[in-house]
């Protein structure tokens, strides 16, 4: 769908360039563009492959083992239906874990990876589980102790200190992963008591 967005903006853009005969400009945006994001690519690779390099330490030394031990209460309150020791429960520290480092990019094959095993334990194929709910709203709205990618581009832009913004950062996603938790705990026992008012007139009617 993103896709299709770009597309059309791209598209609109190029349309009015024509339409005002400033072709020319529009020509040269894209392609100082184009080698701005390059450069700014480059800058975000060397930051991404050192956090995920680190991350991967981790994982091996067994710190994440011990990391998910001491946040398992708190896994099994956000995530109530998932087993103990199931793969979904590792992956989600994994994937929560890149994302308090601020590495959006690392997080994403981890978050991916954990939807997979979610799903599994999800008992409608068709619908979206309240643990399925659960993380994504972690993954959207995650706590960022390290904001790596913001800093990486304000430092690529010139900002004369590119990490004054941490605790801005710190205070929104606190506010927002908030926010968004009990927003679905509070609409997940909504729906869930919903669920069961219609099976239980469905067993009166028959």
């Amino acid at each position: 769908m993103l896709n299709y967005i770009w597309f059309a903006m791209l598209v609109f853009g190029f349309i009015i360039g024509i339409m005002n005969g400033r072709i020319a400009e529009v020509t040269n945006a894209v392609i100082e563009s184009s080698g701005d994001a390059i450069k700014l690519s480059i800058n975000l690779l060397g930051i991404i492959c050192l956090w995920s390099g680190l991350m991967k330490i981790a994982e091996k030394s067994g710190l994440v083992r011990n990391l998910a031990s001491l946040v398992r209460p708190l896994i099994h309150f956000l995530f109530p239906d998932v087993p103990k020791n199931h793969p979904a429960a590792w992956t989600i520290i994994m994937n929560m874990s890149a994302n308090i480092l601020g590495l959006g990019n690392a997080a994403t094959p981890l978050g991916l990876k954990a939807m997979e095993e979610l799903q599994k334990l999800n008992p409608a194929k068709h619908s979206v589980s309240n643990d399925i709910s659960m993380f994504l709203v972690l993954n959207t709205a995650s706590l960022q102790l390290i904001p790596t990618s913001v800093i990486a581009i304000r430092a690529q832009a010139g900002s004369a200190n590119p990490a004054e913004i941490i605790s801005s950062v710190w205070i929104a996603s606190v506010c927002a992963a908030t926010c968004g938790v009990i927003s679905v705990k509070l609409l997940s026992r909504i729906w869930g008591k919903g669920r069961k008012v219609k099976k239980a007139r469905k067993g009166a009617g028959r």
